[in-house]
C-alpha cells in the first residue's frame, strides 16, 4: 500500500506530462475559490459563524500560537499514520466531520463525500441533517468506515428510530452533538434569510423515518410537506437535556458513543462518569457561540482531565496537515476536518473531496517525518513550543 506522502511524488510526476493538480494543494486557498463558485446563500451557510465570527477567527489564530520543533537524525524512513479510534481502524488519525445539507454544495452531496472517504479508507461521520437518507449514504460508501452523528430530537421515539436505522446501515460509532440544541445568531444566514431546512434540504433522514412519517400522517408529499417541516422545527433540538439523559443513549446504542461540543474539563470528566467512550473538543467551527474559547486552547485541559480513560478527538479549525499534527501533540487521538472537504466538494465533487483528504494526509505524514516522528503516538508537548 502506498504511503499518503506518495501523493507528493504523484503530483510531481504528473507534472512531467504538464498535468497540474485540479485544485490547490494549499487547502487554505479553497475557501476563496468556493466563494466564487457557490451562491451567496450556500457559501454563507458553510463559511459563516456565530455573531461577529470571533470564535471562528480564534480557532485559526490558536494554531499560530504553537510552533513545531523539528528534531534531526531520528530514522524516519519507515512511517505509519494508522490508528484505531473507538474500535475503528483508520489509515490516518483523520475523520470527516459531520456536515449537513451538502447538496447545497454539489448535487451528489453526502453521496460523493462517502465515496471519496471510502476511497481513502477514512471514516466519514454522517450528519443527521444530511441531504440524503443515511441508508443511501451507507450504500454509496460501500465498505468504508462510517459513524453517525445525532442531533437529539425532542421525540424520544424518533431518536430511537434514527439510532436503529444507523445501526442497521452499518454505522459503528455514535457522535452526539451537544452544542446545537438551537441555532445560534448567524448573521450571514440571517442577512440572506436563508435556512436550508425550511426549504426541504437537510431533512432527508427525518422525512424518510417511519416514526416521523407516522407523526405527520404518512409519507411526506406535496400535500403534507408544510406540516412535515413544522414538525421538524418542533423536534429538531431539545434544550431540556441533562447529563442524566445520556443513560437513554446507552440503553439504545450498543456501540461506542462520543460527545461532540466539549470545551471544559469538568464536562469531559462528566462524560467519563456517564460511561461515554469519547469526547470531541469542538465549538462547532465557531458556529454556535460568538466569543467562545478556541477549540485548540480548550484541548490540553480536556485531554489532561480524562487521561487515557476515554478517547479525545479534536474539531474546529483544522486546515492543514501541520494543524492536525499540533492538535495531536496537544492531546487529541484524531482530528475531524470539516470546511476544507466541504469546499473540495463544492469545487470538484467526489474528486474534490478526495483531493482534500489526500493532501491533508500527505502533509501530515511529511510534517511528522520532517519533525523526526514516525507515528501519531509520538506527537506530544515535547514537539511544540509556544509561538
Amino acid at each position: 500500500m502506498s504511503a499518503p506522502a506518495d501523493f507528493q511524488n504523484e503530483i510531481y510526476l504528473n507534472g512531467l506530462g504538464d498535468a497540474l493538480p485540479g485544485l490547490p494543494t494549499d487547502l487554505t486557498r479553497l475557501e476563496a475559490l468556493a466563494e466564487g463558485r457557490l451562491s451567496a446563500q450556500a457559501f454563507g451557510y458553510v463559511a459563516g459563524a456565530a455573531g461577529s465570527e470571533a470564535t471562528a477567527r480564534a480557532n485559526r489564530e490558536a494554531f499560530d500560537r504553537w510552533r513545531i520543533v523539528p528534531r534531526m537524525l531520528r530514522d524516519v524512513a519507515e512511517r505509519d499514520l494508522s490508528v484505531e479510534v473507538l474500535g475503528t481502524p483508520m489509515p490516518a488519525p483523520v475523520l470527516l466531520a459531520p456536515i449537513g445539507v451538502q447538496s447545497i454544495l454539489h448535487p451528489d452531496g453526502e453521496l460523493a463525500t462517502a465515496r471519496a472517504a471510502a476511497g481513502t479508507g477514512l471514516p466519514v461521520i454522517l450528519s443527521t441533517a444530511s441531504s440524503y437518507a443515511m441508508e443511501e449514504v451507507a450504500a454509496a460508501g460501500g465498505d468504508g468506515p462510517r459513524w453517525y452523528q445525532l442531533y437529539w430530537p425532542k421525540d424520544r421515539d424518533l431518536a430511537v428510530s434514527l439510532l436503529d436505522r444507523a445501526r442497521a446501515a452499518g454505522y459503528t460509532a455514535l457522535v452526539v452533538t451537544l452544542d446545537t440544541f438551537t441555532l445560534a445568531w448567524r448573521p450571514r444566514d440571517l442577512d440572506q434569510a436563508y435556512l436550508p431546512f425550511l426549504r426541504g434540504v437537510g431533512v432527508a433522514n427525518y422525512f424518510s423515518d417511519p416514526v416521523f412519517q407516522k407523526a405527520v400522517g404518512g409519507p411526506v408529499t406535496d400535500e403534507n410537506r408544510s406540516a412535515a417541516l413544522l414538525h421538524w422545527v418542533a423536534n429538531f433540538g431539545n434544550p431540556s437535556l441533562t447529563w442524566a439523559d445520556l443513560a437513554f443513549l446507552r440503553e439504545h446504542w450498543d456501540g461506542p458513543i462520543a460527545l461532540k461540543g466539549i470545551q471544559h474539563p469538568d464536562d469531559a470528566r462528566r462524560a467519563v462518569d456517564a460511561g461515554m467512550d469519547g469526547v470531541i473538543v469542538s465549538n462547532h467551527g465557531g458556529r454556535q457561540v460568538d466569543g467562545a474559547v478556541a477549540s485548540l486552547d480548550a484541548l490540553p485541559a480536556v485531554a489532561d482531565a480524562v487521561g487515557n480513560r476515554i478517547a479525545v478527538l479534536f474539531d474546529s479549525g483544522v486546515r492543514t496537515g501541520a494543524d492536525a499534527a499540533k492538535a495531536l501533540a496537544l492531546g487529541a487521538r484524531a482530528v475531524l476536518v470539516g470546511r476544507p472537504y466541504a469546499y473540495g466538494l463544492a469545487l470538484g465533487g467526489e474528486a474534490g473531496v478526495r483531493h482534500v483528504l489526500r493532501c491533508l494526509q500527505a502533509e501530515l505524514e511529511l510534517t511528522m517525518a520532517l519533525a523526526g516522528l514516525t507515528r501519531p503516538a509520538e506527537l506530544d508537548l515535547d514537539c511544540l513550543v509556544r509561538g
